[in-house]
């Protein structure tokens, strides 16, 4: 079965002030969204499924309704606070919302075939894409996952520190770990994570998790199950989140389910910050310039 691709787009962007997803990148107004979708079609892809929340989603179809309608089969769904298993309900005064993984929980009832996932703000580029579509037509294994690995100095800010997913794999390329940096940025041309009172160098070759990851469908089960787990033990706090790759971690440490790491020369690329539109801009310009996409993508 060819796999489904499942943007993540409920966030508003807090640090870059505003609806990103669907800010005008493109020389003809497309956002990121529409090159990733663009990317997902020239690779294989059949079908896309947008998280997005209800407040916005007549803006978002109209926006991107006409543009793939008869290009890719397309899906919608919300992700809201309300949406919780039977037996819970939203603590009084919680406003933050509950992470990715409840983000690709809200598919469950649409996707039931493999899976990528990606975010809506990010540029994973083609190669990335054509590297995950060649995952999943050769794994047959329901709990072999894949995630793919960019290297740290491709992925970085010059406008303030990142958060980075820093992956540890074992001799067959397999994930072992990921240790979440909170604060990665540079300093001069050295880069370095800050943590409290300290700072440790980097590479810059590590591999990280942009949130680029294939599953097959029996993971949202996994994802149920842990979730039910998550609010009995977090439910009733202000700002827990439920993060898909917790699970995912949980899963390996117990021997029930693996994940390929998958390292990609694909350049990264995204709008953490409004500073970095222009940059953003300029990189899809030259990939235009370099062929890789027409000027005006649909």
């Amino acid at each position: 079965m060819k796999p489904t691709l499942l943007i993540l787009a409920a966030g508003m962007g807090s640090r870059y002030g505003g609806l990103k997803q669907m800010d005008e990148l493109g020389p003809h107004g497309e956002s990121i969204i529409d090159y990733s979708v663009y990317d997902a079609i020239q690779s294989g892809f059949e079908k896309v499924v947008f998280v997005i929340r209800e407040s916005f989603a007549e803006a978002f179809k109209e926006r991107f309704e006409p543009r793939l309608a008869g290009k890719i089969k397309t899906e919608y769904v919300f992700q809201e606070l309300t949406d919780l298993p039977d037996g819970f309900s939203l603590p009084e005064g919680r406003e933050k919302p509950w992470g990715t993984g409840h983000a690709i929980l809200m598919a469950k009832d649409v996707i039931n075939e493999p899976f990528a996932i990606v975010n809506a703000d990010d540029f994973y580029g083609r190669e990335a894409y054509k590297q995950v579509f060649d995952f999943v037509a050769q794994s047959a294994d329901a709990n072999e996952y894949a995630m793919v690995g960019y290297a740290l100095n491709n992925t970085l800010s010059e406008h303030g520190t990142v958060s980075r997913g820093v992956c540890e794999t074992d001799v067959n390329g397999n994930l072992v770990n990921i240790t979440e940096r909170t604060k990665i940025g540079y300093e001069g041309d050295k880069i370095f994570f800050y943590e409290e009172d300290s700072k440790t160098e980097l590479t810059g070759s590590e591999a990280v998790s942009m949130n680029f990851w294939a599953f097959k469908p029996e993971y949202f089960q996994h994802l149920e199950t842990a979730f039910v787990e998550f609010l009995k033990e977090k439910g009733t706090e202000m700002k827990s989140e439920f993060y898909f790759n917790a699970v995912v971690d949980g899963l390996i440490k117990k021997g029930e389910a693996s994940t390929k790491v998958i390292r990609t020369d694909a350049k990264w690329f995204g709008v953490t910050y409004k500073e970095d539109k222009p940059m953003v801009q300029e990189q899809l310009n030259q990939l235009i310039a370099n062929g890789i996409y027409p000027e005006k993508l649909w």
